[in-house]
Order: structure tokens, then sequence, then C-alpha cells
């Protein structure tokens, strides 16, 4: 999925996303095992690598966006933080090697909308860990999708920018399309753009199962950014995974 004219606004309509709750989460996954170095797979405009980046670990950042990764160079060279970025698609994914820890956060993997792409994905993930390596991700719940997504709208109101989302349901369970529609500021008038979207979920034990498949083991669930696992249950919005490489 190439974000295109998005890239230029996506950080304004994203400013409250939880990038501090994502690397928490991670930090506390982690606890005291010895991390040096980190892929952002899905890095989007660098929020998370950077942030990873300022906690000291070294950090690769990949997306298929070269706008998106554009715009992560820049904050990080404003921070002037040493981060590596490649303009990669995560299901070619190569010459990624000697990772000690890999994330992919803000819905990456649900606009890997096919098993078989999901399964290379996370085949090629596993490639690039170390032994003892982690993979950490998340994706949209059934339930979130199935109840507080499909056919809905959403708007947002900027004072340079504006947008209009129609989320429809696609044809099979957890599959949605989102048609999105952008008003930009440009000195005296406003442009429109426009982007389509498609994304899917799938069950937990598809995920589970899948990753066992490519090698990885010791799999853990959780939900909504806590390692309680009494938050997991069947309203759960937001799932995360968390496998090692042994």
């Amino acid at each position: 999925m190439v974000y295109k004219q998005m890239a230029y606004v996506y950080d304004k309509f994203m400013a409250d996303a939880p990038y501090d709750e994502w690397v928490h989460f991670t930090l506390s996954v982690l606890g005291n095992r010895h991390i040096n170095r980190i892929a952002d797979l899905g890095c989007g405009t660098g929020e998370i690598s950077t942030r990873l980046a300022e906690q000291g670990f070294e950090t690769i950042g990949l997306d298929y966006s070269e706008d998106m990764l554009t715009y992560a160079a820049n904050k990080a060279n404003e921070k002037k933080l040493s981060i590596t970025w490649l303009h990669q698609d995560l299901t070619e994914m190569e010459g990624l090697e000697n990772i000690d820890l890999a994330v992919s956060y803000c819905d990456v993997m649900n606009y890997i909308t096919e098993k078989a792409q999901i399964k290379e994905v996370f085949r090629r993930t596993y490639t690039s860990l170390n032994p003892d390596g982690i993979f950490i991700f998340d994706v949209h719940s059934l339930y979130q999708v199935e109840q507080n997504y499909k056919n809905q709208t959403f708007a947002d109101v900027l004072e340079d920018m504006s947008y209009i989302w129609f989320c429809s349901e696609g044809e099979e369970t957890g599959e949605m399309f989102h048609d999105l529609t952008f008003f930009v500021l440009d000195k005296d008038k406003y442009v429109r753009f426009d982007e389509y979207h498609h994304e899917r979920t799938y069950p937990i034990s598809f995920y589970k199962e899948t990753l066992k498949e490519v090698g990885f083991t010791n799999i853990k669930v959780y939900a909504d950014f806590s390692l309680e696992r009494d938050q997991l249950h069947e309203q759960s919005e937001r799932i995360f995974f968390v496998a090692e490489k042994t």
C-alpha cells in the first residue's frame, strides 16, 4: 500500500495517535532483555522509529512509500538521530540481517490482506532476526473491524485541511475498504485529492498458526497495549502478538 499524497497530511491527522504507548509496550515486553538493533517494519513517517532511536537503539525503518520515508528522514535529521531508512515492500523484504527486534505497529499487517503474503512477511522477518530475536506486531481485532469501522463515516476538520472517510465492508469477514477525500489549503485555495485503501484482519488463531509455521515459538497474545492477559477478550480492539525466534 502506497500512501501517495496522504504522506503530506498524515502527521497532522495522526497527531493524537498513541505512539508513546506503542513504544512503552515495546519496552515493557523487552524488560531487561539486551536489545541493540531494531527494525520498524512499515515505519511510515518515522514516529515510532525516532522514539526508539531516542531510547538508544540502533534503528532501521522500512516502508514502501518513498514520500513517507522522506518525511521520516527529515524528522530524524532535525533531531540529529542516526537511523537507516530502507525503501522496501515487506513481502519482498531482503538484505535485513542481525536484527534483535522487529516491530510492526499501527495496522501495518492489516494492509497485507492475503494469507500467503502475510506468511511471506513472517518468513522474511524470521530470517532477518538473530537467534532469540523477537517479533512484535499488532492488528485490528475482528470486533473492531466488524463493529466500529465497517459502513461508518468519519471526518475531521483542521485549520488548513480536512478529510471525509467512508469505510465500507468487503466480501470477507474482517475485510474493509477506505475511501478518503482530503482538502488541503494551498495558498488561497483548497486542493482535493483522494485515497483508496484496502485492509483485512483475521482471527487470532490464523496469526498464531502462521507464526508457528515459519518457525516462531513462545507466541503470546495481548490486547489494547496491556501485558495483562485478562485484557484480551471478545471486545478487545487492538491485538498484539509477541513471538520469538529460538
